[in-house]
């Protein structure tokens, strides 16, 4: 089933034409990649998917961007968008306060005060996150004490405490060591079972290693999209042919 629908997209930064008639259609329970050399309008689209783009003054978006069918542009609450579609950027942003603090901040914002329910909350969050047992000792502790692989894996678990649908990556690895990205790509395969994963990556590879589906986009327009293995294998575009085999980007 499509969880993310978007039907001829068009973004602008005031005058700069950044996304040309984006058509997408991105499944549930899959990770989906979107690869291309930088500044191809990958991380733009990713952050229109959340509505995070109505920061930026000036921009400006066509089209249809449907979540379950249901327009995100269009009466929905941005609020409820963002609980629905959690975020993780490239680098770690832990909040400064105590590891428990930071996962409980997501679900005490939405109403959740009950000290035994945020109890539940934060352990089930940060198992699903594959590191409670390096934390279950530090709850108290600032979280800004944690090594940088850790803090990322904590910024999963805030994201995966509202219980979102959809999770984002942007980047979400490219500042961190191959061990503690190993550990982040091996969380991303157990989490497909419950969400809906896109992420941006510059690391062809590691969208090779675990993503369902890719998407190839060149200077604002989406080039290709199919099964990961065929974009690799045999992709359909030269463009395409000659990003992934390096010969330019």
């Amino acid at each position: 089933m499509d969880k993310f629908t978007i039907k001829n997209m068009n973004l602008y930064y005031g005058d700069f034409h950044a996304l040309k008639n984006v058509e997408l259609n991105m499944q549930e329970k899959r990770i989906t990649a979107f690869i291309g050399p930088s500044g191809c309008g990958k991380s733009t689209l990713l952050k229109s998917l959340n509505r995070m783009n109505d920061l930026v003054e000036g921009c400006k978006i066509t089209g249809d961007i449907k979540l379950n069918g249901e327009d995100i542009y269009g009466s929905m609450d941005v609020n409820i968008l963002r609980k629905r579609v959690g975020m993780v950027f490239q680098k770690a942003n832990p909040f400064p306060m105590s590891v428990y603090d930071n996962i409980a901040f997501g679900p005490r914002t939405h109403g959740i005060k009950n000290k035994r329910e945020l109890d539940r909350i934060v352990e089930e969050t940060l198992r699903d996150a594959a590191i409670w047992d390096e934390l279950k000792d530090r709850l108290k502790k600032s979280a800004l004490g944690l090594s940088g692989g850790q803090q990322q894996r904590l910024c999963i678990a805030r994201a995966l405490a509202v219980k979102p649908e959809v999770l984002l990556m942007d980047e979400a690895t490219s500042a961190l060591d191959p061990v503690s990205t190993g550990k982040i790509e091996e969380l991303c395969l157990r989490l497909k079972d419950k969400y809906t994963i896109i992420m941006v990556t510059h690391n062809m590879q590691q969208a090779l290693r675990i993503s369902d589906k890719t998407a190839f986009f060149l200077l604002g327009e989406m080039i290709e999209y199919n099964d990961t293995d065929l974009i690799f294998s045999s992709p359909q575009d030269k463009r395409t042919e000659e990003y992934i085999t390096g010969r330019f980007g």
